[in-house]
């Protein structure tokens, strides 16, 4: 069994950074890619970025440039970079890790991000 605890989240300016950090609470976490998504009001749960163990990373086109996905294999934990936050970018991110073993997905609960003057 897996279990996500994301934090990190809150109310940034237009412009502003934030870091989201998501541990992974279970065995084998090199077994899994993990990733960040996304969902705004209204709007369908969209894939941030992704990182694989072996450090593979993929961005969404809107994030690419400002946002960096990392893991620590140590710390069983991945995070999220945000630089130069734009309003568009407010939405719940919810971390997820995929199996690639049993294909099984895995979501946390997810976290508030409100970029706003």
């Amino acid at each position: 069994q897996v279990e996500l605890a994301e934090s990190g989240g809150g109310l940034v300016q237009p412009g502003g950074s934030l870091r989201l950090s998501c541990a992974f609470l279970g065995n084998f976490f090199a077994d899994y890619v993990m990733g960040w998504y996304r969902q705004a009001p209204g709007k369908e749960r969209e894939l941030v970025a992704r990182i694989t163990s072996g450090g593979s990373t993929n961005y969404a086109d809107s994030v690419k440039g400002r946002f960096t996905i990392s893991r620590d294999h140590a710390k069983n934990t991945v995070y999220l970079q945000m630089n130069s936050l734009k309003p568009e970018d407010t939405a719940v991110y919810y971390c997820n890790a995929y199996s690639l073993s049993s294909k099984r997905d895995y979501w946390g609960q997810g976290t508030q991000v409100t970029v706003s003057s």
